[in-house]
């Protein structure tokens, strides 16, 4: 048939489409699961090559592979993680639940551009490609180098970026009284620099655990084959292994002292996403004190103005909507599902395999990717920009009845609670109703009931 090519498998011959690097294996997966058209992750597929490669390269340094054919798969394997055949692992997400068939799909794309560029030396996508090897190791051994990757070089700079915008506009407003609230009610005064502050100490506390995770998500399965054994692999090929990933991430890979563990379990990538969803319920919090402080601009809080980015209505003229911090918290929404996705996943399997790895490395590479870039917008078109409406700030905090909360060591609670009903129900200054009400003077009641000074803590 034109167009098509026959490759052939132990389950016999099958069309594959003739461009295609992919063979008879990754086809059958093609024609089984057309279930939601998602591929595989590039930055799954590029880790899937970082494995293949070292892999290749721990079999040449045992004595089990020639030169010649490591080297031409590591090239090969070059090509993968450089992103240049990632229309060639068309395998749906929704597959095998040991990933074998995007194993199979690396196998096949690896073997036939070695024959198509290196037609000196024989290869096989099982014999040679995947020697040494199992689906049920490379799986989850790509699971936690990509996680772990885009951990280190994506998410942890977008959050240590954000610590530092939130540090530095904290630094900013250190002097900038506003109410503070709690119920959402009034409550004593805060300063902007405390509030974003408060901010920033939850994401440096995202920081610190997400550098525990992965101490052990760097703990590699990769030699544990096909149950944890290490069946048909050398006994030194998940240091090897290790060796040469750690070597071209420089990131410090090791072999697991326990590959039963990796290759049964999900535990890592369990408790990453655990870690993420942390981080997710932070951002919703951080993202919608913005909006309540950006509410308005007329009938809402309006402490602060956030940079305007886009018309916000289609109907209304005029209104600018927090169109960041909302993003942010779908964001964080997804990353919430994301972790009982996962959850449920880290379960499932029986003995000696989980079955749902590739739904597991998908997902924590979709948390990790919009994690990265919404904290970053967050930062830049967000929190950077924002802009203080000291006035607003001032006559709300004039008109606090609840800073007599500062009086009750001189007049007591009873008598406290009798000048802010008194100044609620008449819409006065407290600092004018205690002074009809207490003995105190006026110098007094001002000295005690001065913002900025009552953010300090301590007895006045």
């Amino acid at each position: 048939m034109s167009g098509f090519r026959i490759e052939r498998d132990s389950m016999g011959e099958l069309e594959v489409p003739e461009e295609a690097l992919w063979g008879a294996q990754t086809q059958r997966a093609v024609n089984n699961f057309p279930i939601s058209g998602q591929g595989m992750p590039p930055a799954f597929v590029h880790a899937l090559g970082r494995v293949k490669k070292a892999c290749a390269r721990a079999n040449v340094s045992l004595g089990l592979m020639s030169e010649d054919l490591g080297a031409a798969i590591e090239a090969a394997c070059d090509e993968i993680i450089h992103g240049v055949m990632d229309d060639h692992f068309p395998v749906d997400i929704y597959q095998t639940g040991s990933g074998t068939s995007s194993n199979m799909n690396a196998n096949e794309v690896i073997a036939r551009w070695v024959s198509m560029h290196h037609p000196e030396v024989t290869v096989h996508p099982n014999d040679h490609v995947n020697m040494s090897q199992s689906s049920n190791d490379v799986i989850p051994t790509t699971i936690q180098v990509s996680a772990s990757l885009m951990t280190a070089e994506s998410l942890l700079p977008s959050l240590k970026h954000l610590h530092q915008v939130l540090k530095g506009r904290a630094d900013e407003l250190r002097e900038v009284a506003k109410t503070g609230r709690t119920h959402l009610m009034d409550a004593m005064p805060i300063t902007l620099g405390q509030e974003l502050d408060t901010w920033a100490c939850q994401i440096e506390r995202s920081i610190e655990r997400l550098h525990s995770v992965l101490d052990r998500l760097r703990q590699l399965p990769q030699g544990g084959t096909a149950v944890g054994t290490g069946i048909n692999a050398p006994a030194d090929f998940g240091n090897e292994v290790a060796s040469a990933l750690a070597e071209q991430t420089g990131f410090e890979f090791v072999a697991a002292d326990n590959p039963f563990e990796g290759i049964s379990s999900v535990d890592g990538v369990v408790e990453l996403s655990g870690q993420l969803k942390t981080l997710a319920v932070s951002l919703m919090k951080i993202a919608n004190d913005l909006r309540w402080m950006n509410s308005g601009p007329l009938a809402g809080l309006g402490e602060i103005e956030l940079v305007p980015l886009q018309p916000g209505s289609s109907i209304m003229p005029g209104k600018v909507n927090p169109v960041i911090p909302e993003a942010v918290c779908m964001v964080a929404a997804r990353v919430m599902g994301n972790d009982t996705t996962i959850t449920v996943a880290g379960q499932s399997g029986n003995f000696q395999l989980n079955v749902m790895l590739p739904i597991v490395g998908a997902t924590a590479l979709d948390s990790l990717n919009v994690l990265s870039n919404a904290c970053r917008l967050l930062a830049d078109k967000a929190i950077a920009g924002f802009e203080v409406k000291t006035q607003t700030l001032e006559s709300a905090l004039a008109k606090n009845p609840i800073l007599v909360t500062a009086l009750n060591r001189v007049i007591g609670y009873e008598k406290g609670a009798a000048c802010a009903k008194k100044a609620y129900q008449e819409g006065r200054p407290i600092v004018d109703v205690a002074e009809e009400m207490t003995d105190l003077s006026r110098e007094e009641l001002q000295a005690l009931l001065e913002p900025l000074s009552l953010t300090k803590g301590g007895i006045a």
